[in-house]
């Protein structure tokens, strides 16, 4: 008997929760597919070759993840969108777990439907990520990754010293967190969010290109955070080789980038930067 084969993937637009998801196909790939969301690029994803990552930032991750001990992962991801960084997990790190909270339920839907959800170990759960992170128990992960935008802002509450701590005490001891945020001229927020990851993680690596962390023009940084030790050095020889060079910075300079900065609380958080109107942008 002959297996029912899945339609392929229907390129055009589509209403989500958070305004107009369009799917279209990349022409250098057979198979792969980005995905943008009011015009903001969200999610690339091969589904020929899930260890393909186009995104720089999502490399970045990428890295991190490359670097952890070797063996299946117990992840938890902030964000979906089509699922590129849990699909690489998956591939790379067979056995592993992972459950994805997304607000957007239209979104997951579509990716579900037209690319396809059905990965090994893989669960998707429509959720707030705040409420979403409320409902797990301490010492279940060893990576918990935040990476969800809406209308090209980061997710309200997700940045916040309340919600770092929950995190943390989610995370096994020795696991790891990664962030993707976006900033812009003198990286304010980037700042601000610095000092709250110091008042909560002893170990913290930043992984960004060499302008946005100058604060030359708007882009993504990758935080990655943890109570023991992150393998910079190796972090830093794989993104100064990378096709598209990042800076990892870590200790004295990253204290020096903090300032005076003041962690961000739910009393107290400020608005999320947006790109400038003139930039398509990657977050």
């Amino acid at each position: 008997m002959s297996r029912t084969r899945k339609p392929a993937p229907v390129p055009g637009r589509y209403p989500v929760r958070f305004g107009t998801a369009e799917l279209l196909r990349d022409a250098d790939r057979a198979n792969a597919w980005l995905v943008s969301v009011g015009g903001v690029a969200q999610s690339y994803v091969d589904l020929d070759d899930p260890a393909h990552l186009e995104f720089d930032y999502v490399r970045r991750f990428g890295d991190v993840v490359d670097l952890l001990p070797p063996g299946p992962l117990d992840a938890l991801h902030i964000g979906g969108a089509a699922c590129t960084l849990p699909r690489y997990v998956a591939f790379t790190r067979p056995g592993s777990r992972q459950l994805v909270f997304d607000a957007d339920g239209e979104l997951v839907e579509l990716v579900r439907t037209q690319l396809g959800l059905r990965v090994p170990g893989l669960r998707a759960r429509v959720t707030d990520g705040r409420e979403g992170l409320a409902t797990r128990r301490e010492d279940t992960a060893d990576l918990v990754v935040v990476d969800a935008f809406e209308q090209a802002a980061l997710a309200g509450g997700l940045a916040t010293l309340e919600s770092l701590r929950t995190i943390a005490a989610i995370l096994r001891p020795g696991g790891t967190y990664l962030a993707n945020i976006t900033d812009g001229a003198g990286l304010p927020f980037a700042r601000r969010f610095l000092a709250t990851l110091r008042e909560v993680f002893p170990q913290i690596a930043l992984l960004a290109d060499p302008g946005v962390l100058r604060g030359r023009r708007f882009g993504n940084l990758v935080f990655a955070a943890s109570a023991t030790a992150l393998p910079t050095a190796e972090l830093a020889s794989r993104t100064a080789s990378a096709a598209f060079p990042a800076r990892c910075v870590e200790g004295p300079e990253l204290a020096k980038l903090a300032g005076k900065a003041k962690p961000i609380t739910d009393e107290d958080a400020p608005a999320a930067p947006k790109p400038p109107e003139d930039i398509l942008g990657v977050f």
